[in-house]
């Protein structure tokens, strides 16, 4: 994140855009540092979160926030689809924790709160869940014995606002995209096959509110199914980065994107140089934590070998035009110079 920001900073933006907005980690930070931030997700989970932390101030919540936590908090549990559902056909949380987040959303719609206080009550939630879950962060599988943390008790916990404005949408990129202009815009889109929505599921349940369909041994909302993106489709990817990629309004465009998507990086180069001078940063990490467990069939037997235990993640900085930012401008009479 501190990599991330300090390029993202450059030439001091007062607005963004977080078109893929995620969990809001990047929008948080930006708004943190006086930036005017628009954070948008297609998923509820990622709008509820953006709500809370772009969106929400905290001059005009906080107080509000604090006294609803404490009352969500004191509620006792109340078994139904949810227990059923995440805790019993499927085990991310146990029971009683199960039943206290049922309560606990309940009594949120019950309350018909304004969206921003909602919003702000749903991530204490959606955190809440995943302080106690009993997987390895994504919810694609929970683990055969129950991880230590999952025996705590479920407990609200006020998010972390932040004083100013900002906003928060649930578009496809797109659209969004067509609606908001800004000094620097940033993409982070998913790129191979991993869907955020079936990652992140259950959120997405709390955040909603439903009891959906659901499919397989991880009790997957049907939703992931039908909901497909263009960005998890290796036949589609390219096409619907580069429809979004033409459609920015931005002085600079900073995207993120990693060594293991269906664009290949001589390819994404050729689209973003298509927007204007660019410069790369690449930065290596270790594999998420199911890397390390192998790989299983449905049946939880050991088929395979993981990929290589490291890739990369490359950041790309965009300059649009020679009256896109001053970074472009001192670069083209640098050059001048030197030519």
């Amino acid at each position: 994140m501190p990599r991330l920001l300090g390029v993202l900073l450059e030439d001091a933006p007062r607005t963004a855009l977080d078109l893929f907005s995620g969990t809001s980690r990047v929008g948080h930070a930006l708004k943190r540092e006086g930036v005017l931030v628009h954070a948008n997700d297609h998923n509820a989970y990622a709008y509820a979160l953006a709500s809370c932390y772009v969106a929400a101030d905290a001059r005009r919540w906080r107080l509000a926030a604090t006294r609803l936590i404490d009352e969500l908090n004191a509620l006792p549990g109340t078994a139904g689809w949810f227990t059923e559902t995440y805790a019993m056909r499927s085990r991310y949380l146990k029971p009683e924790n199960a039943a206290r987040a049922e309560a606990i959303r309940a009594r949120i719609a019950a309350l018909a709160l304004e969206p921003a206080l909602e919003a702000v009550a749903l991530t204490s939630l959606i955190e809440a869940c995943d302080r106690v879950d009993s997987t390895v962060g994504l919810q694609m599988a929970y683990l055969k014995t129950w991880a230590p943390r999952a025996s705590q008790p479920l407990r609200l916990r006020l998010p972390e606002l932040l004083d100013g404005e900002g906003s928060a949408s649930c578009l496809d990129a797109r659209e969004a995209v067509e609606r908001h202009e800004a000094d620097v815009a940033y993409l982070d889109p998913p790129y191979n096959q991993h869907s955020y929505l079936g990652n992140y599921h259950v959120w997405e349940t709390l955040a909603r509110g439903d009891e959906p369909e659901v499919y397989g041994v991880a009790c997957k909302r049907a939703d992931v199914r039908e909901r497909g993106s263009a960005f998890n489709r290796r036949a589609t990817m390219e096409g619907a980065f580069a429809d979004v990629l033409s459609r920015v309004r931005a002085k600079r465009i900073v995207v993120s994107f990693n060594d293991e998507g269906y664009l290949t990086l001589p390819r994404l180069r050729e689209l973003l140089a298509t927007r204007g001078e660019v410069r790369e940063i690449a930065v290596e990490h270790p594999r998420y934590i199911g890397h390390k467990l192998g790989v299983y069939n449905l049946r939880g037997e050991k088929v395979g070998t993981p990929g290589p235990a490291r890739n990369r993640e490359h950041l790309f900085v965009v300059e649009c035009g020679a009256a896109g930012s001053r970074r472009a401008r001192e670069r083209s009479r640098h050059r001048a110079a030197a030519g």
